[in-house]
């Protein structure tokens, strides 16, 4: 069917935005993979979980494990000077790590609650540690070592998989390729220098084939035992095909040769278990990069393809004891510009090392929530304008069929809309209404010199209709 051109279509080139950041993307051809992909970009919002062992020491994940001079990697505590003591340390954390406040039903009621439609758990991270019951190794949750295995629902990946498809979640498992608990990746016969493998992979390359067998079994037990999964979020792109490595970037510089996990040998593995699974290869071009996943920001324009902002609701994706939270309004703004530009919002929330979130976090879906109840017809389905204009001062806009969404984003301690309110370059034709999303009456508008003027009325339900944000939904 013809698609006619949309109705607040302007003629301003210099606001027609390039797709640039989509160069390299190769679009999936299963046309399950496709069905899948399309059906998550309706979505819009998920929520992200890291969480292991290092909840415990309140730390970042993993990467004080690291021996490189970042500060992400820094040690801390009365092991820090010591490299080997510290990680005998952080690695017997499995000793006592015992969440007996875990209720994977009640985060799946609260994300739930505040719109969110799909998960993504960590399954295991860089350190090697396994929320999930693996047979390729004892360095996990349900290994007697740990007291929580003793707990019925010790398998918590299982667990949380299963409250969350209870809610008509998409399900997505986390998984790091680097294993720095390895000994096929970090051979303890060698002191690592970096995120690498710590050996030459020309000397032992059987070394390197088990670590590439040992990773491929641990992805055919998530996709085989756990039920359905729509996703695999494969983190740590520093272990990546040769012909992908960019020597100017500083973390890719040491990247040796050979160090690849051989993805098509995984891809047609986890298709064959999960039909239409998508796979994110992580920052790696290429037919296993499903999305694009920007991190801890939101792109200035449009990618033109599909992507995903990953973002802590705090600061930290790990567990930290006195977290700083982003505001509600904050946190919907941040939602509302990323959907404009046609991405979804992944955003972290990370449990402590009792099972719990800290009280902040529902606090904060709670009032994302209330904003969804009433607005959420300009998140969910939407696209980014056809016009291609998505932001303008404090306006950002979405679309869904022949219906255009202006989201108006409040200031700071802006609790009420003003009387009047104006849609720059924005013209719709006369035979369109505008209303407020929660209010029912259509609000009187006119054309000014090619920007919509619009008029709410004395005592108007904008301050009913959603704080932080309103929508106004123009259409027929």
């Amino acid at each position: 069917m013809k698609r006619l051109l949309p109705f607040w279509f302007v003629l301003f080139p210099l606001l027609l935005l390039a797709q640039e950041h989509g160069r390299h993307y190769t679009a999936p051809s299963d046309p399950l993979v496709q069905k899948n992909l399309a059906e998550w970009q309706d979505l819009k919002f998920g929520l992200l979980m890291h969480w292991g062992t290092y909840s415990q020491w309140g730390i970042v994940e993993s990467w004080s494990l690291c021996p490189e001079d970042e500060g992400w990697c820094e040690r801390r505590g009365p092991y820090s000077t010591d490299w080997y003591a510290y990680k005998k340390a952080y690695e017997n954390l499995q000793t006592s790590f015992n969440p007996t406040r875990f209720n994977p039903e009640k985060w799946a009621a609260a994300a739930q609650n505040a719109g969110m439609r799909y998960v993504v758990f960590t399954t295991k991270h860089h350190d090697g540690f396994c929320m999930f019951d693996t047979h390729q190794t004892d360095y996990k949750i349900t290994d007697t070592l740990c007291p929580f295995s003793s707990n019925p629902r010790a398998d918590v990946t299982k667990a949380i998989f299963e409250a969350f498809r209870e809610q008509k979640f998409k399900v997505g498992a986390y998984f790091s390729k680097p294993d720095w608990h390895s000994p096929d990746f970090w051979w303890p016969y060698f002191p690592p220098k970096d995120r690498n493998i710590n050996y030459d992979l020309n000397r032992y390359p059987e070394r390197y084939q088990h670590f590439r067998d040992f990773t491929y079994n641990q992805l055919e037990e998530l996709c085989t035992n756990y039920g359905r999964l729509d996703l695999l979020w494969l983190d740590g792109a520093w272990v990546r095909p040769d012909s992908t490595v960019n020597r100017t970037e500083s973390w890719q510089r040491g990247i040796p040769d050979g160090q690849d996990l051989e993805m098509h040998r995984i891809a047609a593995m986890a298709r064959e278990k999960q039909p239409g699974i998508m796979i994110v290869d992580r920052w790696i071009p290429g037919p296993y990069e499903n999305y694009l996943t920007p991190e801890q920001g939101v792109p200035d324009k449009p990618l033109g393809v599909p992507w995903e902002t990953c973002m802590t609701m705090g600061n930290s994706w790990s567990y930290v004891p006195k977290e700083n939270y982003k505001s509600p309004r904050r946190l919907i703004h941040t939602l509302c510009d990323v959907v404009s530009k046609g991405g979804n919002l992944l955003l972290n929330i990370a449990p402590g090392p009792d099972g719990a979130w800290h009280p902040e976090a529902y606090q904060r879906l709670e009032a994302i929530g209330k904003w969804m109840d009433v607005n959420s017809e300009a998140i969910y389905g939407t696209h980014s304008p056809r016009s291609r204009i998505t932001r303008l001062g404090n306006m950002v806009y979405t679309e869904k069929g022949e219906n255009l969404y202006a989201i108006y984003l409040a200031e700071e301690g802006e609790e009420q809309l003003p009387d009047q309110v104006c849609l720059r370059f924005l013209c719709p034709g006369k035979d369109r209404k505008i209303t407020l999303l929660g209010c029912d009456t259509p609000l009187n508008w006119r054309c000014v010199d090619g920007d919509t003027v619009i008029w709410l009325p004395a005592g108007h339900c904008g301050e009913l209709a959603g704080a932080y944000a309103w929508v106004f939904k123009i259409g027929s």
